[in-house]
Parts: C-alpha cells; sequence; structure tokens
C-alpha cells in the first residue's frame, strides 16, 4: 500500500512555508544538545518492536544511509517533542547509585583531579594541566554569551588570555587564586538566578583543586540552563514551521525506507474495517449510515481517522508495533490510555454508589467531591505490577460504605442497611472485570464522548458529557482536551499521507 502512496502531492503539501525559514529551522534544531537527542530516542522508543509486514520487496542498505534515516529520525523527534511538550526540558544525567557507568566514571574523575594536584604540589608548580582546564572555561564561558556582550566578551578574552597566562606562569608570576576569583565573578555575571547559590558557594572554597572541580560542575548546570533557554528561545519558531518540517523529514526517510507506512495502512484498514462491520456500534457509530437503509455505508475519512486514533487508546503496546506516524507520540497515547482505564473504574464505582445510595446524596457537592478523591487515591498506583485491582475494589468497597452511612446519618436520612451495604460492596468489587456490564458501560460512553469532541473540532465548546460521567466531567475533559491536541497536530502534520491511504478506502 505505501509504495502507491502520491509522493507529490506529499511533497506540494509540505511547501508553504519559504526555504530559508525550513533551513534556520533545521539549523536551530540540529544544532541542540546530544544529550536532548538521547532522551527524546529514549522517550519515544516502541516498548517491543514484531516481524514489520512488507509491502514492497526489501533492499540493501548502506550504512550511511541508516546513520542518515536515523538523524533525520532524531531531529524530527526532537522538534516534535519541543512543540508538543510545552514543560520540556533539559535535566542534568545522573547516573544510577553503584551502577557501572557511575563507579567508572568516578574512578576517572579522581585520577584527573589527583593528578592535577600532585602538578601544582611541584616545587615549582607545573601549571599544564590547569592552563587546559583554564582554556575550556573560558571557551564556556564565551559559549554563554549573546551576541550584544561585547564587553563581557572583551572582559574573558583578555583576562584569560592562554598565552600571557602561560608567560606568567614560566615566569613564576602565574596567581591561580585570582584567575580562580574572575572566573567565579563571571560566572555569577552569567548564570541564571537559580544558579546565585552554587556560584557563592564557590567563594568559601580555599583550596585550588577542589575549587576547579566544584567550578566545571557548576558550569556544567549552567550549560543545561543555556541549553533550556535556547529550547524557550526557537519553540515560537518551531511552532510556527514543525509541521511542514517534520513532514519533509518524514518523506525524507519514506524515500529511503518505502515501508516506512505499513503499519499505517495496517492501522487505518482496520479502522475501516471495524466501523463497516459496526463491530464496535454500541460505542462508536459509522458516519453516513442511513437508518434502514440495504446499501453499504460511505465512510468518511475523517470518520476513520477518528476511529483510528480512538483505537491507540485501547492498543496492545506490548504485542503490537504502533503505526510508524504516531510513534514519537507513543508513550502520551499510553499515558492517555492508563488515565482513561483508571477513570472508567473510578467512574463505574462512582455510578454504582450513587445509584445504591439515597435519591439527593450524589446533589451534594462535598459530598460527591470527598467520595471520588478517596477512590482516586486509592487507584493511584493502579498499573503497578504490584497492585491488585480486586483487593484495592474491596478496601475501597468498606470505605464507600462507611462514608455513606456518615453522609447518611448527618444528613438525617434512613440509614444504609446491611443488606444494601452487602449488594453496593458486590457491585464495586465486580468491576475488576472488563466484562462487568457497568465498567463496559463507563468505557463506551467514555469513548463516545471522545468521539463527538473529535468530530465536534475547536469552533464549538466541548460536548455534553453523557449520563453517568458528570461525576468525572473535570477529569474526562481534561483528556479530551490533551487527546484532541495530540489528534490535530498529527493530522496537521499527516494529513497528505492519510488521505492517499484512505482514497482506497474509503
Amino acid at each position: 500500500m505505501s509504495e502507491n502512496l502520491d509522493k507529490s502531492n506529499v511533497n506540494e503539501a509540505g511547501k508553504s512555508k519559504s526555504n530559508d525559514s525550513e533551513e534556520g529551522l533545521e539549523d536551530a534544531v540540529e544544532g541542540a544538545d546530544e544529550a536532548l537527542q538521547k532522551a527524546i530516542k529514549s522517550d519515544s522508543s516502541s516498548p517491543q518492536r514484531v516481524q514489520r509486514p512488507h509491502s514492497s520487496p526489501p533492499r540493501f542498505v548502506t550504512v550511511e544511509e541508516l546513520l542518515e534515516t536515523a538523524r533525520g529520525v532524531t531531529n524530527m523527534a526532537l522538534a516534535h517533542e519541543i512543540v508538543v511538550n510545552g514543560d520540556f526540558q533539559i535535566k542534568p544525567v545522573e547516573l544510577p547509585e553503584n551502577s557501572l557507568k557511575k563507579r567508572v566514571k568516578e574512578i576517572v574523575h579522581k585520577a584527573f583531579w589527583d593528578c592535577l594536584s600532585v602538578q601544582l604540589s611541584e616545587d615549582p608548580p607545573a601549571y599544564d594541566h590547569a592552563i587546559k582546564l583554564v582554556g575550556e572555561i573560558k571557551e564556556t564561558l564565551l559559549s554563554f554569551l549573546l551576541p550584544g556582550h561585547t564587553r563581557l566578551r572583551n572582559q574573558i578574552t583578555e583576562v584569560l588570555d592562554l598565552d600571557l597566562i602561560k608567560q606568567e606562569a614560566e615566569n613564576g608570576a602565574l596567581d591561580i587564586s585570582k584567575l580562580a576569583e574572575f572566573i567565579i565573578g563571571m560566572m555569577g555575571t552569567l548564570c541564571a538566578p537559580a544558579r546565585d547559590e552554587e556560584v557563592k558557594k564557590l567563594k568559601d572554597i580555599k583550596e585550588i583543586v577542589p575549587l576547579f572541580r566544584e567550578i566545571f560542575s557548576v558550569l556544567d548546570l549552567m550549560k543545561v540552563d543555556m541549553a533550556n533557554f535556547a529550547i524557550s528561545s526557537i519553540r515560537p519558531h518551531l511552532m510556527q514551521q514543525s509541521v511542514e518540517y517534520e513532514r519533509k523529514k518524514f518523506q525524507e526517510i519514506l524515500e529511503r525506507q518505502p515501508n516506512s507506512l505499513d503499519f499505517v495502512t495496517q492501522w487505518l484498514e482496520e479502522a475501516s474495517e471495524d466501523l463497516m462491520t459496526q463491530k464496535y456500534k454500541h460505542a462508536l457509530p459509522v458516519e453516513g449510515t442511513a437508518a434502514g437503509s440495504g446499501d453499504m455505508p460511505r465512510l468518511s475519512p475523517v470518520a476513520v481517522q477518528n476511529y483510528a486514533y480512538l483505537k491507540l487508546l485501547k492498543w496492545d503496546h506490548l504485542q503490537r508495533p504502533f503505526p510508524e506516524t504516531v510513534l514519537m507520540d507513543q508513550s502520551r497515547f499510553h499515558e492517555l490510555q492508563l488515565q482513561l482505564e483508571q477513570l472508567t473504574i473510578l467512574g463505574a464505582v462512582l455510578l454504582v454508589t450513587f445509584s445504591m445510595a439515597a435519591p439527593g446524596i450524589s446533589s451534594q457537592a462535598d459530598f460527591a467531591e470527598k467520595l471520588k478523591m478517596i477512590v482516586k487515591i486509592l487507584l493511584t498506583d493502579m498499573h503497578l505490577p504490584s497492585f491488585h485491582l480486586k483487593d484495592v475494589l474491596t478496601t475501597i468497597g468498606e470505605k464507600v460504605c462507611l462514608e455513606v452511612s456518615s453522609c447518611l446519618s448527618l444528613c438525617g436520612s434512613s440509614p444504609f442497611t446491611m443488606d444494601k451495604e452487602t449488594v453496593l460492596k458486590g457491585q464495586i468489587q465486580a468491576v475488576a472485570s472488563p466484562d462487568d456490564p457497568i465498567r463496559r458501560i463507563m468505557e463506551s460512553r467514555i469513548l463516545t464522548f471522545l468521539e463527538t469532541y473529535l468530530a465536534s473540532g475547536h469552533q464549538k465548546p466541548l460536548p455534553t458529557v453523557p449520563g453517568g460521567l458528570s461525576p468525572v466531567q473535570r477529569e474526562l475533559e481534561e483528556v479530551a482536551i490533551k487527546f484532541a491536541r495530540l489528534v490535530n497536530y498529527n493530522k496537521m502534520v499527516f494529513c497528505p499521507y492519510y488521505d492517499a491511504i484512505l482514497r482506497t478506502l474509503c
């Protein structure tokens, strides 16, 4: 199927911006910190990939082609992460305690600083290594400067003149403490306010070797701050250009790897087949189906796409490969999937509770919110391996019955009988089964709400929440907004590919 894609249409769809803008964007992305690229690759990788079904004969590729493709994927993922994740920041790398890498790093660093200490303790002191460190510090400080920082640049260049420092060392006139004092002062000028305390502590260190060691440690933190500042600076530009940029990069990958749309094609085909057979019609009705009509319904491409995205919320991430065009957001779709599963359980528990309790108890906002928070807290670790849903639901049943009895007592209503408590606990425990009718109803209504929200677009307010979901309306709307943002951005980037595939299906 991927071989039949009209690549000329795809290319034309990505040329709405000037070439200069695209080149500027690519330079900005490709110049980002290497640690950021590694973080993105780690975050967007698929948990498990299975054998790819080939739509065209495999061909041999060179190592250079593979490296170029990997580089394109990394740059595309980097731009995507910066745009989609408004809170994205680089964080200092912290190696696990007692890990081999951490031990090796500590041994190498200790050996280096011990060597420097020996050189400085000689008579006369040997400053070869120390001067090299000053040179590295100089380059780092200069890298923090903006084009307009002419005075600071001149100061750093003049004071940290390596040729002059070497001459002073050869003549025994080098004052290494004075250089360190200037470096600390310049760091205090250039650092972010959050680093003021770390820089201030450097002034209390009197021994040269420990001082230089801490200087480099603080400079590493300042590099991270500068990288995050650069990200925040280029984000507005990325927001304007990212759609064209990601589409262009994906097209380059597709040209090198023609099978890069196999899983997307399979994903859309399954969505189309599911809608045609009405496999899930209780949750997701097919658009365009006339009641009582004997003709096969004609599917709307938009409806197929929306349904395909909803399928991602029920995806088996361990056994099935994720569609290529949404691979960079796999972790986000998985997180939404887990949130919806938890929301389904929460909604089901609240629904059976309010159905069993006195008629007016659910209308008491304070009690309803308190009960919801209790259940949410108990379900917090729902997706951890050590979590046992059936056991937790037993606890929830006990706690819910206590709260309901207490509320009825305070309201002066009839007490909650033992028979009702037994029935309520049993219904809550039954929610542990995926086949429980109440749980299936909640899941169906949640999917219907998300489908309706996707179909409504951004011009209309949020659709009405289906019956029974009012207690979790706020949480459901938050998930719906996140989900719609991911879907709509993905559609903007990859719509030419989806349209080409769906033309053969709808």
